[in-house]
């Protein structure tokens, strides 16, 4: 992991025997061991905790991305009517209806799609 080879790691072993002595270098050994099994379980904690948080931006990622394409679905579907269904088309007025409906007014507009879907209300009187 650090490089270290079988022959540093004596030298490491008998300098400490010399510093430490062989009556303290058992629980030196010992102490050291556990330290370094602290720093093991502490060094995979966090690696898992970051992981959890990694997977969890993921998640939120892909949610967010769902959001906005069911979002996007539902503008398509507003600006794209086309599975609304089309009015059918009018029936064919005789001729002689034609001629007994009187003329509209010359500033009233015809009616077009846009106003079909808003609610109409009656002219009002002059």
């Amino acid at each position: 992991m650090f490089g270290i080879s079988f022959s540093e790691l004596l030298l490491v072993g008998l300098v400490a025997l010399l510093v430490l002595g062989p009556e303290r270098l058992p629980g030196a050994a010992r102490t050291a061991g556990l330290w370094i099994g602290r720093l093991k379980r502490s060094f995979n904690s966090i690696k898992q905790e970051v992981e959890r948080e990694i997977g969890a931006d993921d998640i939120r990622r892909q949610l967010h991305n769902e959001h906005i394409l069911s979002m996007e679905q539902e503008a398509r579907k507003i600006l794209n009517p086309q599975s609304v269904k089309p009015e059918p088309p009018a029936t064919p007025v005789a001729s002689s209806e034609v001629a007994a409906t009187p003329a509209a007014a010359p500033t009233e507009a015809a009616p077009t799609a846009a106003a079909t879907t808003e609610p109409t209300q009656p002219p009002r009187a002059p």
